[in-house]
């Protein structure tokens, strides 16, 4: 089985496979699931074994590999937003002059199109003809991570294939591939996504200071609390993502001593969000969330 190399969506993998072995491939395909679970890959890796001059696709030894490994092939285009925003009408319309031509060393031409789901209106308006009428020879695979920013029409014309987000036996598959170590409280953070376990790998000692504060509720006085968690009040751009590790902390606690006070806190986590997503102040925000987390470690003032 191809696709050997991407971890996860096995039945993807398959079914992909058996497009290509029954040589039934259809010219326009949407892959859609959350970002960083391997969309961008399953599309090249698709594209090399359709541009594959071999029967065994994906062969890695006949000139349109060679080609496409080093980035060099004729028939084989990757669209992204330019400035990280949009995918531009010029961008599509230089798709079509392209796919017009007949292809040079492959049998077929294959667009992938990433992040399509930021082609402006326009854009996919000018996209629509390409997908009603495709030539022959030619595969369009649209990458996408919230179908619904793209047009009805867009997706009418497509064959749409959803990606489910990684297992956290995946994503640990892939950190012991990497020689990346990671805790299986951070793992719980990644939400199914490889390139969430490389940022969160990336800001291990964030979370290590993380871990000191929640380690520390116990025996430190809630000042000391308060004097240590700099991370929490300096985090506001992700301050979300480091409440949700809170929890996951306190859920795995919970698991192992069905003790109360866990509970409690998640739910206080849980009210913190939703306050600091309705704009509440972020420093009050976070002084009320470790005092009532740290009431719940110290049954003297538990509830008063």
């Amino acid at each position: 089985m191809n696709f050997s190399n991407i971890i996860g969506n096995d039945n993807v993998k398959q079914l992909l496979n058996n497009s290509i072995n029954t040589n039934n491939l259809v010219h326009s395909y949407m892959f859609i699931g959350a970002d960083g679970i391997g969309k961008s890959l399953f599309a090249r890796e698709l594209a090399k074994m359709i541009l594959c001059l071999s029967d065994n696709k994906a062969c890695n030894t006949c000139s349109s590999c060679i080609k496409f490994n080093s980035n060099n092939h004729p028939d084989f285009n990757f669209i992204d937003s330019e400035d990280g925003k949009n995918i531009k009408i010029a961008q599509v319309r230089d798709l079509q002059e392209q796919i017009s031509e007949k292809p040079i060393v492959s049998e077929s031409k294959v667009y992938i199109i990433n992040n399509s789901d930021l082609m402006t209106v326009e854009a996919q308006n000018c996209l629509l003809k390409t997908l009603e009428e495709p030539p022959e020879y030619a595969h369009i695979i649209l990458v996408a991570s919230n179908e619904s920013k793209l047009l009805n029409t867009i997706k009418s014309r497509c064959t749409k294939i959803a990606f489910n987000k990684l297992s956290n036996d995946d994503l640990l598959k892939y950190a012991n591939s990497h020689n990346i170590s990671i805790s299986d409280d951070l793992i719980g953070t990644c939400d199914g996504s490889i390139s969430k376990l490389i940022s969160v790998n990336d800001e291990a000692g964030l979370y290590n200071d993380l871990n000191q504060i929640i380690n520390d509720l116990s025996n430190k006085d809630i000042v000391d609390i308060w004097n240590e968690a700099d991370v929490l009040y300096k985090s506001k751009d992700n301050i979300i993502d480091l409440l949700d590790y809170f929890n996951i902390v306190f859920l795995n606690k919970l698991r192992n001593t069905n003790e109360e006070k866990y509970i409690n806190s998640i739910g206080i986590v849980e009210t913190t969000k939703k306050r600091l997503s309705s704009n509440a102040n972020h420093d009050m925000c976070i002084d009320n969330l470790l005092l009532k987390i740290w009431e719940e470690f110290h049954e003297s003032y538990n509830r008063g």
